[in-house]
């Protein structure tokens, strides 16, 4: 039987990286998948993927800093599937930029999108997952939410919020059977970072951080995401989950 067999996961930020690959991999592993971006062609060419693979998902543009947009993603989830049983925050932006740089718009947009969206999503899942008898929620922080980051401090500000925002709901809401975790990705190689990382310039830098001495990719973060989303995960909540080859090990 596949892991998330009859499940209804929604997926934010799923056009690309470790969202896309989340929602691919849920779909393959049984799941009904809402999936949500700010990029409306991004997340069509998602589902229009799962759906040639027998996988049943919907694309829903998504601005996760709208409490409406929320209302609506859950309405059509609703509407469709008739249930829901997974929350995967993964949408999320970074900004790097030091402190005497960083504007207050700027400041704003990161919380907003990073930490705010995940309240929404979770606030207004709760009503469906009460009627579901219990839900599983993963928000996706970053290492930088365990550690800290130079030169991001509202980046990191935001996951270290998301961190402890996670273990907050799991001790609130674990007697209602809903389970809340995290998943911290180390240095993933998304289509964002790529250039970045793989350059000349860094990728040496990046690898002698990383005790398993590669660089993560983002079907490694959704086996992560997969299994705490999962009934194999069914005792536990309020964790961190490092996904970055031993980074926060040293």
């Amino acid at each position: 039987m596949s892991r998330l067999e009859n499940k209804v996961a929604i997926i934010t930020g799923a056009g690309s990286g470790m969202g896309r690959e989340e929602a691919i991999l849920f779909a393959k592993e049984g799941a009904k998948v809402v999936a949500t971006d700010i990029n409306e062609n991004t997340i069509n060419t998602v589902v229009d993927e799962i759906k040639s693979n027998g996988g049943e998902a919907i694309a829903i543009k998504h601005n996760v800093a709208s409490k409406d947009e929320w209302k609506n993603v859950y309405k059509q989830t609703i509407d469709t599937f008739k249930k829901l049983d997974i929350l995967i925050n993964n949408a999320g932006i970074t900004q790097p930029m030091s402190m005497d740089d960083l504007t207050e718009e700027q400041w704003d947009n990161i919380m907003d999108i990073n930490l705010k969206g995940t309240f929404l999503g979770i606030q207004l899942a709760l009503p469906h997952f009460r009627d579901n008898a219990g839900g599983s929620v993963v928000n996706i922080s970053s290492i930088a939410g365990l550690t800290g980051s130079s030169g991001a401090g509202a980046y990191t500000a935001s996951k270290g919020g998301i961190r402890m925002f996670t273990k907050s709901l799991a001790a609130d809401y674990g007697k209602e059977n809903i389970r809340v975790n995290t998943v911290h990705p180390g240095y993933i190689v998304t289509p964002m970072s790529k250039d970045y990382m793989e350059s000349n310039e860094y990728k040496g830098w990046f690898l002698s951080q990383t005790p398993l001495n590669k660089l993560g990719q983002p079907e490694e973060v959704a086996e992560a995401v997969l299994f705490l989303a999962s009934d194999a995960a069914s005792h536990i909540t309020g964790v961190d989950l490092p996904v970055d080859g031993g980074v926060t090990a040293i």
